[in-house]
């Protein structure tokens, strides 16, 4: 009789027909019969059918291939992960795997790309050897000593019985406890697959008789082909920029993202493209170039500005908590920018320019501070009554704490008597913005004292103001920073200069800390903060080339002068050993004729 059911059709419209495009490939599904009411969400429509279509757990397909090859085939499987990642599916593909069957192939295969003869039967659910449980419903220890019961039972048409238990940290210890000596000594015709999304929660003596494998998070950039795919066999058309969203709420869940584009495609009337403002909106995202200007803002202090710019967003409907989300999102890239480059980042260039030139502004102990400062904030716009409000406290307390001096660069200032303080944040007025604090501890008029004279010297000595990049070249020589200047002027490929700002090229060879340099540099030298960028091309010759570069052609016209060819023709073996551009004398003012001696004496007789 089950051999009977095995060969009936199938009519759900789910499985049937050419394979469908699973995470990131293959041939749309049957649609739907015309007329019908049911709906199959893109999850479930586009679930992969083969573990080659499981992208992105590679590690994990490799060592079952190899297990299968060799017969070395575990008899309990632990699947780990978080949500969306393919646990279930892995699942169902690994009870097909184990029990498939067809006209040449009698053993178990992890191919199949042909349906088995026990296939059909296993992906609709109705095979009586492969029994799929939730162990939510199933934590009583009675339930799963009745499951086991049945486990010392031959399967009745499969090669194995199969056990599914999803979410097998939801049992009970009691449960646990009467799992154990099943998994200790399993019959041979007994399988269990067990999967999970805490797997701490786990017994460690139920882990110890499994062989575990942990599913990885799927990259964006894979979703978004996953996506590209799904929209254009559903007929869709969403922007870019979108599907790149919906990657990134996804969190690296395959379900998660497929159920957003799910919801995204009708954000749009058909025919029409779904832009990605729509889908932002769909989300609740604040626009991400948007959210890095306020991040910039607090970075160079400005507090006022960086609350209109949160009040602007949230007026767009962004919530509080997740700019304060993209905010650390931009803290811990700035921070990896600092210390492996912008190349890095996972987003488009000029957004990842503009985070790798704040984290070039300031130091790593800035970024580290904040970044905790955040993790703070963040947990108290989540629980305050007012988010907005809390939003608000928490962006002022960052613009000033953005600019405050590390505990040795303090230390330093105070041991030579200088102000502790940073300067206020840009319209924020006042007496030292974030140092206020420091100068009212320090106590009394000796503070007060050491705060006047370095302003006092401040104000006589006039602050440099550069326009151009020749600006700064003169500026450096004018402070006679030997060091900089020769670093500058060899590995410096300037792209783009303006007032507060500098783009650059890294020539070969260029220290490693040249921004932080020129960022401490013009701070001291001009008063105020700049934000230097170094890119990864696109910049113009450096000072150096440019001179080396015009040398050879100096070189090349003169070996090609007529004069110069005649005397090497004329003298074999002749070397040009260098070039010296010689000043031309200035010709001797004109004076008057001497007067002769004779004339002298007849002028003195006289």
């Amino acid at each position: 009789m089950a051999d009977e059911d095995h060969s009936l059709p199938a009519d759900d419209g789910l499985e049937d027909g050419p394979p469908s495009i699973d995470m990131f490939g293959g041939a749309p599904p049957p649609e739907p019969a015309e007329g019908s009411a049911a709906y199959t969400v893109i999850a479930r429509k586009y679930r992969p059918k083969t573990f080659d279509d499981l992208y992105g757990q590679e590690a994990m397909v490799r060592t079952l291939r190899n297990a299968f090859a060799t017969k070395r085939i575990a008899h309990a499987f632990m699947l780990t992960g978080v949500r969306g990642v393919g646990k279930t599916t892995t699942a169902r593909l690994l009870a097909r795997a184990l029990n498939y069957e067809s006209d040449t192939v009698h053993e178990p295969s992890l191919d199949l790309s042909v349906e088995g003869v026990n296939c059909r039967a296993i992906i609709e659910g109705r095979h009586l050897d492969v029994l799929e449980l939730d162990a939510a419903s199933r934590t009583k220890v009675d339930e799963m000593r009745e499951l086991l019961d049945g486990v010392r039972y031959a399967p009745v048409s499969a090669r194995y019985k199969v056990y599914i238990i999803d979410e097998v940290h939801m049992l009970s210890t009691q449960s646990f406890n009467a799992l154990l000596k099943t998994l200790e000594e399993p019959p041979p015709h007994a399988k269990f697959i067990f999967a999970t999304t805490e797997i701490r929660k786990v017994p460690v003596t139920i882990l110890s008789r499994t062989q575990r494998f942990d599913l990885r998070r799927v990259e964006p950039e894979v979703i978004v082909k996953n996506l590209e795919m799904i929209t254009e066999a559903e007929g869709a058309r969403v922007e870019a920029d979108g599907l790149m969203l919906i990657a990134r709420a996804a969190e690296g869940s395959v379900r998660d993202a497929q159920s957003m584009l799910d919801q995204a495609i009708v954000q749009a009337e058909p025919g029409e493209t779904v832009t990605a403002a729509s889908i932002r909106d769909m989300l609740g995202l604040a626009d991400r170039a948007q959210t890095i200007g306020l991040f910039e803002q607090i970075m160079k202090g400005e507090a006022g500005p960086a609350i209109e710019t949160f009040r602007t967003l949230y007026g767009f409907g962004a919530s509080p908590d997740q700019v304060m989300l993209d905010l650390m999102d931009h803290c811990h890239g700035a921070s990896v920018a600092k210390a492996v480059g912008p190349q890095a980042l996972v987003m488009p260039k000029e957004q990842a320019g503009r985070l790798a030139a704040v984290g070039a502004s300031v130091s790593a102990g800035t970024l580290s501070r904040l970044w905790q400062l955040m993790l703070k904030a963040y947990d108290e716009v989540r629980r305050a009554p007012d988010a907005a409000a809390a939003a608000d406290m928490a962006i002022i307390r960052l613009a000033y704490a953005a600019d405050l001096p590390g505990p040795e660069e303090a230390l330093k200032r105070l041991q030579a008597g200088e102000p502790t303080g940073a300067p206020g944040p840009a319209g924020g007025g006042g007496p030292s913005g974030g140092g206020g604090g420091a100068v009212a501890s320090g106590g009394g008029t000796t503070v007060a004292r050491g705060l006047a004279a370095p302003q006092a010297k401040a104000s006589s000595e006039p602050v440099a103001k550069l326009e151009t990049f020749e600006d700064f070249l003169k500026l450096i020589d004018a402070k006679r920073d030997i060091a900089l200047k020769m670093n500058v002027e060899r590995f410096v490929r300037p792209i783009s200069f303006r007032p507060g700002a500098i783009e650059y090229e890294a020539a070969p060879g260029a220290p490693a800390n040249l921004a932080q340099q020129l960022v401490m540099r013009l701070k001291d030298w001009t008063g105020q903060r700049w934000l230097i960028a170094a890119q990864g091309g696109g910049g113009a010759e450096s000072l150096w080339e440019r001179q080396k570069r015009e040398q050879r052609e100096v070189r090349a016209e003169v070996e090609q002068d007529p004069f110069v060819l005649a005397v090497m023709k004329t003298f074999p073996g002749t070397e040009i050993l260098g070039i010296r551009t010689i000043a031309q004398p200035e010709a001797a003012p004109e004076t008057a004729p001497p007067v002769e001696a004779g004339d002298d004496d007849e002028n003195s007789e006289d």
